[in-house]
């Protein structure tokens, strides 16, 4: 929850930078662990019974939505808020909405990377990942709904990834590096984990 935003304190308690949230949490980390225990249960839910949907942004919104509506309100809406992180500055929230209609169009007009060999799939799945990080659409939650969306994107093309085997602070780092058009550590990182998948 360590997002920098303009308007302060937006959607948090008066006087914390704790999110107002369903459970009327008011430690932040206290929040962060009851947020860490719904969405895990809820995205392992995912991991069995995929949210069905046409890889669309609405398909992506009920993902966010499914993993954090037992906390928040706003689950599966825009944010209407800019936000930065760790340096840097995300889609701003009024343009939300005609980039994500760009990114998934894009994906539908490359009809969601069947058919490709493996290299050209993972250079495929890094320019996505890099459009919807910089799209962080969500007040909270971007990457654990990239995430869940990912895996199903990439199942859908006959190919598998487990973010268990992912080095997170690995993932981290390229993932800071690539807004500065530097790609090949993420580029690495999805190379190595990206697998056919034998039971399609």
């Amino acid at each position: 929850m360590a997002y920098s935003i303009d308007p302060i304190q937006d959607n948090c308690y008066p006087g914390t930078a704790v999110l107002i949230n369903k459970l009327n949490i008011r430690d932040e980390a206290a929040l962060n662990e009851a947020q860490t225990l719904a969405t895990y249960i809820n995205a392992s839910k995912l991991e069995q019974h995929p949210l069905e949907g046409v890889f669309d942004f609405a398909h992506y919104k009920a993902i966010h939505y499914f993993l954090f509506s037992d906390l928040y309100d706003w689950a599966g809406q825009v944010r209407t808020v800019n936000i930065s992180k760790k340096g840097t500055n995300f889609c701003p929230a009024e343009n939300i909405e005609h980039q994500a209609d760009l990114i998934f169009d894009r994906l539908k007009e490359q009809n969601y990377f069947k058919g490709l060999p493996h290299d050209e799939f993972v250079e495929k799945i890094v320019d996505f990942y890099c459009a919807t990080n910089y799209l962080h659409p969500f007040r909270e939650g971007n990457g654990r709904t990239q995430r869940a969306f990912l895996t199903q994107l990439i199942r859908n093309a006959g190919y598998d990834i487990n973010w268990a085997e992912v080095d997170g602070d690995l993932l981290m780092i390229a993932t800071i590096q690539a807004p500065q058009g530097v790609t090949n550590l993420l580029q690495q990182v999805f190379l190595g984990q990206i697998l056919i998948n034998d039971n399609q």
